[in-house]
């Protein structure tokens, strides 16, 4: 079990979350091969990977899946999300080069901002599901070896089951949820990207509060990483009820 971080530390590692170009150099840094192997062994390992919340065969846009529609809106987004595949069963998103190129960048903005290094990120786990400390342990050797033990460390927080638990999946505000990182998913209701993207929603979003933040609450946090933008597109998207192609389109945004 890893000591707890220090106040300083903490504020760090908030204002590191909270910075874009930091998240996606955690994003480009994970080889979601060798941690997907963890549980499903390397021969079912790049099988078992997607790279999108919403499944990107899930809906179909004017005969494109949704995922390469997805892809398309991406570029709009910066140089970085070019030339990406988000298909299943292949790890499109890791990329060591990438990683470091927006570590660069966030560490440029959060050092004006006092913030000290390296980041310290806690990943919570049962420390009896073997499989589970196996899989937070790849997702460390992944992440520090991209973007270097100086810049990020991701510290193991071992817990009693009952403990992982009841901060984890029996626990219903973000206040329990005392930790930067750890395992989750949703599986879809019904036919249309909103049972994936609704669940986020900072408005009233089911599973929201796994992001650290109540729902419907005026966290300033919400506006500073961009979700109440997110929620005007999800309710923009919603109100196409007429015309299929257009609504997926603008889910895909």
């Amino acid at each position: 079990h890893t000591a707890k971080k220090s106040d300083a530390e903490k504020s760090s590692t908030k204002k590191a979350i909270l910075n874009k170009d930091f998240r996606q150099a955690i994003t480009f840094a994970l080889n979601r091969e060798n941690y997907s192997a963890q549980v499903n062994g390397k021969e079912f390992a790049k099988p078992a990977i997607r790279n999108t919340y919403v499944a990107p065969a899930f809906v179909q846009v004017d005969g494109k899946d949704f995922g390469n529609v997805v892809a398309d809106k991406l570029t709009t987004y910066g140089d970085q999300w070019k030339g990406i595949n988000l298909a299943d069963g292949q790890d499109g998103l890791y990329n060591k080069d990438k990683a470091k190129a927006q570590l660069e960048k966030a560490k440029a903005e959060l050092q004006k901002d006092g913030v000290q290094f390296p980041i310290h990120l806690d990943y919570i786990v049962s420390q009896v599901d073997n499989s589970m400390v196996q899989q937070a342990s790849s997702f460390k050797q992944s992440v520090e070896s991209a973007l270097g033990a100086d810049n990020v460390v991701v510290d193991l927080q071992k817990v009693s089951d009952d403990d992982f638990q009841n901060i984890t999946y029996f626990s219903d505000t973000a206040a329990a949820r005392d930790y930067d990182i750890s395992g989750g998913g949703w599986a879809p209701d019904y036919q249309d990207p909103s049972t994936y993207l609704e669940s986020i929603s900072p408005v009233n979003g089911s599973v929201f509060y796994y992001l650290g933040i109540d729902a419907g609450s005026n966290n300033p946090a919400i506006a500073t990483v961009g979700l109440d933008q997110y929620a005007n597109m999800l309710k923009d998207a919603d109100a196409e009820l007429l015309d299929q192609g257009k609504r997926y389109e603008k889910y895909a945004a």
